[in-house]
């Protein structure tokens, strides 16, 4: 049986090229559309196997149509493509649920291996930028070298999410915790540091090495 996708990008050229891309590859593209509410309602309806979601849909924002299928269509995978490997958007991907993510320009191979994986339900391959970045967001260890650190390690991982640009309850999703927990680990993360802000805190991880690979 083939994979049924829905192709989500604002650009008609992308479209008509992900349609050509993945012919005679067991991938079905049942549909195209370039706008958040057009993803979200063609996948209610139509159902797909998987969903490949650009990151920016013209003046709407990818990750917020990613958000509602998860929230009203769980059984849908969704591998989010972009131009840029961006550790920002990977990181709010994984938060937000995605399967995979990857780059526009990859190749027919590596399309269409991510959207077989993704509709079956199975991890990213070991090369994949999601898995990178998941790698760095889950380590609960820091480097050997950085034993002044006075943190602990759940607040190390708070910390490399935060460096990463997400928000509390995008935190909170990826580590599995309230957000009340959060907002618990960051006032102590602050204080620790002695950071007046977030972005002093994410400026400190940054030069730290927290979030390196």
């Amino acid at each position: 049986m083939s994979i049924k996708i829905l192709v989500a990008d604002d650009h008609e050229v992308v479209r008509s090229g992900m349609n050509k891309l993945l012919s005679d590859s067991g991938v079905e593209v049942i549909g195209a559309v370039g706008s958040v509410e057009e993803a979200v309602s063609m996948t209610e309806s139509k159902r797909p196997d998987v969903v490949l979601l650009d990151v920016r849909l013209g003046s709407g924002d990818g990750l917020t149509a990613l958000e509602q299928i998860r929230e009203k269509t769980p059984e849908v995978s969704v591998v989010i493509m972009s131009t840029y490997d961006n550790p920002t958007y990977v990181a709010r991907a994984i938060a937000l649920g995605a399967s995979d993510y990857i780059l526009k320009d990859s190749s027919r191979l590596d399309v269409v291996e991510t959207v077989q994986r993704a509709a079956q339900g199975a991890k990213p391959s070991e090369n994949s930028i999601l898995r990178r970045v998941q790698s760095t967001m889950e380590k609960r260890k820091d480097r050997t070298d950085s034993k002044d650190i006075p943190l602990t390690n759940r607040e190390l991982q708070v910390l490399r999410h935060i460096a990463l640009g997400l928000s509390n309850r995008e935190i909170g999703n990826s580590l599995g915790i309230s957000v009340e927990t959060v907002k618990e680990h960051v006032q102590n993360i602050l204080r620790k540091l002695d950071t007046a802000d977030r972005t002093a805190a994410a400026v400190w991880a940054v030069k730290s090495g927290l979030i390196s690979n």
